[in-house]
């Protein structure tokens, strides 16, 4: 994903869906740290809901935990073909144990063999942050709101495929 820091403080560009009214997206949270992950989630909403998006069209649900994130997505993958994308939003914030390092494990190789499959786009939208003030700040805060940038990277991995479906029967070179 983007950062604010990369568009020197742009505003944040929706790029526009090409089968606005076939995309279809989950958008699953985490419920630890719901102050954080409330607004990461409300950010993907908005984010969304001016692409065009309707909310019948949007799949949003809790989870637990961060880790059940992944089981989720693949719940989505499995039973839910028409999906264009699925957003995974979660905060883990390190502690004095080595469970965050467990749980950002878990979490990221989880959504990377996901993604490995070739099917709809899993976003992760999982901040792994030091402390409280540095996930308020990506959510919402000072760094912008990682939710909306997860939405439009989403938008954008729902174009590709619909582009690369279309190529299906025809000739890349000429």
């Amino acid at each position: 994903m983007s950062t604010i820091l990369n568009t020197n403080g742009a505003t944040l560009e929706i790029p526009v869906l090409m089968e606005a009214s076939r995309f279809k997206c989950a958008v699953f949270t985490a419920s630890w740290n719901p102050e954080v992950t409330g607004a990461l989630r409300d950010g993907v909403m908005e984010t969304l809901h001016k692409a065009g998006v309707s909310d019948d069209n949007i799949f949003a649900e809790s989870v637990p935990g961060t880790v059940e994130l992944v089981n989720a997505a693949a719940m989505a993958l499995t039973h839910m073909p028409d999906l264009k994308a699925i957003i995974l939003l979660g905060c883990v914030i390190r502690g004095d144990t080595p469970h965050f390092d467990y749980v950002c494990q878990i979490v990221s190789q989880g959504t990377a063999e996901l993604n490995a499959r070739g099917g709809a786009p899993v976003i992760f939208g999982v901040l792994t942050v030091e402390n409280q003030q540095q996930a308020l700040d990506r959510a919402g805060g000072a760094l912008g709101n990682k939710g909306a940038e997860a939405a439009v990277a989403a938008i954008h991995m729902a174009n590709l495929h619909t582009k690369a479906g279309a190529l299906r029967y025809v000739s890349f070179r000429k």
